[in-house]
């Protein structure tokens, strides 16, 4: 079960933690809009409310006052395979002899029904298919016979794949990330507490200060008066894993992540597309909201090139309508297109289009923008996509589309420029990836534009360290 989520934990001296925890996920909510759920304690029990639904939706003022407590985690969960689910709703929470336990999770294992099978067989009884109650009765196991932190250390070296985690044992909030740090997490310091988030956003909604990431193979336990937290490096690996897509496409371009302000990466991303490919048009336009700042970034270098190109807006976005390809079935994410973006006339009509986007997964969007665009009048329309061809699946947290979905993952750049209508295509190098996070190539993963993973999994490649073919990422109508 893919698990692309949003994830929180605060420990606060003097004040109910619900409210913090609610804005939190507000500011999350672009990371998972199929449920929401928060849980607290107060010190003699905890307190659980999750929902299905958007945060605003999942919440009333009487179920924030129902979760007392100054130390509490929160979650959002994003639309997966296995469509809309109520019993995979986080944070999962579990009783048992040694205290209670909640548990939110960001990411994907890849040995899940391996334990589950294992605990099963101890007499674990499972209400969910998903990852998260499996990490929860692990650790709840070890709790029986371990501390605090070796009961983590445990769990973190029987489960394999990506996590972020936060977790409340008891009173005590922890934060937990992978050992290759796939997804992110980050601790921040407030007026009267401090909070773990998978994005600094959520610190700074609170009006708090980013004190660094979690780091990968980290357990951050912050102490449950709210005045600091304490670290334990319980793994360490030689290379870290973090999902370059994370920059791309899916956190807030406000969010340092990494290290790394996202919407100057996107930017950056944006510079090397242009100097990759960059073509004479008319108009440079983004897609919005995740290709703007590729836009800018790619118009700006397209100036100082000395191109004549103008950067206008030239789709207008309906704000009130999701995110089209985590849509459960084709026919919604076609529809979802047409309500979500309508042209700008004055902007297209005669004139010669680069239409920039963040990524082009199974070629939907694409395809319907293209022809909105000649619909619109544009003569010419040429697609800059600012991340590398989605050639297989994402096994670690994105449910993005199997390898039959993916348009590029049998077809080369000619062939998806042919099929989306476009005049010419192209896409960023990985090589633009590496250079613009500042990191390696075996830093980073990079499974879903290469077909390597940085983990073991069944029937895909493992080792990153083959050495690649240099392909052509652009094609045009006139090849």
């Amino acid at each position: 079960m893919h698990e692309k989520c949003g994830v929180v934990g605060i420990s606060l001296a003097d004040r109910d933690a619900a409210r913090p925890l609610y804005y939190s996920l507000y500011a999350l909510q672009h990371r998972g809009q199929e449920s929401a759920g928060i849980v607290t304690h107060d010190g003699f029990q905890q307190h659980e409310h999750v929902e299905m639904g958007l945060v605003g939706d999942a919440f009333s003022l009487s179920d924030l006052e129902s979760l007392a407590g100054t130390n509490g985690i929160g979650h959002v969960r994003y639309p997966t395979e296995g469509g809309v689910n109520e019993c995979c709703a986080q944070p999962f929470s579990v009783s048992f002899k040694s205290g209670s336990l909640g548990l939110a999770h960001n990411g994907n294992l890849v040995n899940t029904d391996e334990i589950r099978e294992e605990l099963a067989g101890l007499g674990h009884a499972f209400t969910s298919t998903g990852d998260t109650e499996v990490i929860a009765h692990d650790l709840a196991r070890n709790l029986l016979e371990e501390d605090l932190v070796r009961a983590v250390k445990s769990t973190m070296d029987r489960v394999h794949g990506s996590y972020s985690l936060t977790i409340m044992h008891d009173e005590t909030v922890l934060g937990v990330r992978d050992p290759q740090g796939n997804r992110p997490l980050c601790i921040g310091e407030l007026d009267d507490g401090y909070v773990i988030a998978s994005e600094s956003v959520a610190i700074d909604t609170l009006d708090g200060e980013l004190v660094r990431d979690v780091r990968p193979g980290e357990l951050v336990v912050l102490r449950p008066d709210g005045r600091g937290f304490d670290s334990y490096q319980l793994v360490d690996r030689e290379h870290t894993a973090h999902c370059f897509f994370e920059h791309v496409y899916f956190a807030r371009p406000d969010s340092v992540v990494n290290e790394e302000l996202v919407y100057e990466v996107r930017r950056e991303l944006g510079a090397q597309l242009w100097a990759e490919s960059g073509i004479d048009s008319d108009v440079v336009m983004p897609v919005p909201d995740s290709g703007r700042a590729f836009a800018s970034g790619y118009a700006e270098a397209a100036s100082e090139a000395g191109a004549d190109v103008e950067f206008a807006e030239g789709l207008m976005k309906n704000r009130y309508v999701g995110r089209t390809f985590i849509m459960p079935t084709q026919d919604e994410r076609e529809r979802a297109v047409r309500l979500k973006l309508n042209p700008i006339m004055s902007t297209v009509d005669g004139r010669s289009v680069t239409l920039i986007d963040d990524s082009i997964v199974r070629g939907t969007t694409s395809t319907q923008l293209v022809a909105l665009l000649r619909d619109a009048g544009a003569q010419e329309v040429h697609v800059r996509i600012g991340s590398p061809p989605i050639v297989a699946p994402c096994y670690l947290g994105i449910d993005m589309a199997t390898r039959e979905e993916l348009i590029a993952a049998d077809r080369d750049v000619e062939e998806i420029r042919e099929a989306i209508g476009a005049d010419s295509l192209s896409y960023l190098s990985i090589e633009a990836i590496t250079e613009a996070l500042g990191k390696a190539d075996t830093d980073l993963c990079l499974g879903c534009v290469t077909g390597e993973y940085p983990y073991d999994i069944e029937g895909e490649e493992r080792d990153r360290d083959v050495t690649r073919p240099t392909s052509d990422h652009a094609a045009s109508a006139d090849d």
